[in-house]
């Protein structure tokens, strides 16, 4: 694997809308108070602390679980949203962070990072967001309070462990496989930070890194100086409050607009597209009514009846197709641009973060619309009380599928300009050979995503 695809992504100086919401003076006044982000941070983990109880100790039963809607029916459905509106915010707010400050200002012994994590930690993030969704399917852990309540706890354990023993926000930046999705969506977001060129080079002070008397230094180790992407910058504001000089712009731009310009991207963050895109299938094929035929295909060929393993199969078969299309997109690139496949690999990848965004907002809104009513039907029952006529879903099952349909068309759209803009802007003359194996790929991502939204899907509660 080549240096050339491992450093940071470089992007191109030219402001994303010219216009920097921080000269409003609202906007200003929120990320310059001391009270920002402390004032949302306090109710999710209050909210995380109710879900982590009625889990464990709230009925079994999913249908009637308020910790399993609260989780697996609202939050997941709206965390993708969030990261394409407003970046990794939600990791500024995220409990899981606010555990991590909490737990390094009394024991931490704010080591610095592993060299290892530091090069290997984005494919810790691959291999345990993969695991993850494996043992959902094997141990059913959405479809149990007590496994989401133990999943959680376990988390849990992992981010005291990470605070304890290393500086700032590690865990969140190296290890997270939350933050590894989100890292990816945010670089296809609205809203782009960053330091103006002009005032942060007579700075002296990297307040905005080191921190000051007004906030603490960058928790996710960015210096804003030289950010060139938003993919780990979670709009903690702590280096607004700190910057001496003004220099922080916040900035709308264009959806996918970050990814037309990056220059040296990660091969990693490219492998964790393709992987998002399988897990996506896994979760549609496995929610309609054509997976027990599939599984029984599989019975047919391995002679058993063993779930674990035949379901392992399938999730591998599904895991690699993605990475495996990709990869001869990028060989078929080779003839056109003479770049290597692996660099290929890496830059093109990008292109399809456009559609798994798409593709992982329109599976998740079918729980949220057709299975929404549960918040309030559980919520009820945790204070006695039964909702008679409330139903479980809040649109028809055609609306959402219309939503599933417009959602995937503009991923497609997105992912194909995104393919357009990375060749051109790389491979000048031979831009449209380049580009032309990859939109071939994106189509066919598409159509896949249209067959599975046009079926029938189960209920998760």
């Amino acid at each position: 694997m080549t240096t050339s695809v491992k450093q940071a992504p470089v992007l191109e100086e030219k402001p994303a809308s010219g216009v920097n919401l921080l000269k409003n003076i609202l906007v200003a006044g929120i990320f310059k108070s001391r009270w920002f982000p402390g004032i949302l941070q306090w109710p999710t983990v209050f909210v995380f602390m109710v879900i982590i109880y009625v889990l464990l100790f709230g009925t079994p039963l999913a249908h009637g679980n308020f910790g399993i809607a609260l989780t697996w029916v609202l939050w997941w459905p709206i965390i993708p949203l969030i990261f394409v509106l407003v970046g990794r915010f939600w990791c500024a707010i995220c409990p899981f962070g606010s555990l991590s400050d909490f737990v390094q200002k009394f024991v931490g012994h704010n080591r610095p990072v592993p060299g290892f994590l530091k090069k290997y930690g984005i494919w810790i993030i691959d291999a345990m967001f993969i695991l993850i969704t494996w043992g959902d399917h094997v141990f059913g852990i959405v479809a149990s309070p007590w496994g989401s309540g133990i999943l959680l706890l376990m988390i849990v354990t992992a981010v005291v462990a990470a605070a304890v023993l290393w500086e700032r926000r590690t865990w969140c930046r190296h290890l997270c496989f939350l933050g590894g999705l989100s890292a990816n969506y945010s670089q296809a977001g609205m809203l782009a930070l960053k330091g103006t060129p002009e005032k942060c080079s007579k700075c002296n002070v990297s307040a905005c890194y080191k921190g000051s008397e007004k906030a603490p230094g960058c928790p996710m180790f960015e210096y804003p100086r030289t950010m060139a992407t938003m993919a780990e910058c979670n709009l903690c504001g702590y280096c607004v409050k700190s910057c001496p000089n003004d220099s922080l712009t916040l900035e709308v731009r264009l959806p996918t607009q970050e990814l037309w310009s990056i220059r040296k991207p990660h091969f990693a963050t490219a492998f964790l597209a393709a992987v998002i895109m399988g897990i996506v299938f896994v979760q549609n094929v496995t929610m309609l009514s054509i997976w027990q035929p599939i599984l029984e295909g599989v019975e047919n060929i391995t002679g058993t009846s063993n779930f674990d393993i035949n379901f392992t199969i399938v999730f591998v078969i599904f895991m690699a197709i993605p990475i495996l299309l990709l990869g001869i997109a990028s060989y078929a690139a080779k003839k056109a641009n003479r770049a290597s496949i692996v660099q290929n690999f890496a830059k093109f990848g990008y292109s399809i973060i456009a559609m798994d965004v798409a593709a992982h907002i329109a599976h998740n809104l079918f729980h949220l619309f057709a299975e929404g009513g549960n918040i309030l039907i559980t919520g009820a029952a945790l204070f006695g009380k039964t909702l008679e006529n409330v139903s479980p879903a809040l649109f028809s099952n055609s609306t959402i599928q219309i939503m599933q349909y417009a959602l995937i068309a503009l991923g497609i759209i997105g992912s194909l300009y995104t393919a357009y803009r990375i060749s051109r802007s790389n491979f000048g003359a031979n831009k449209w050979s380049t580009v032309l194996p990859y939109w071939v790929l994106i189509l066919l991502f598409g159509v896949a995503n249209f067959i599975f939204f046009s079926m029938p899907m189960a209920h998760r509660m």
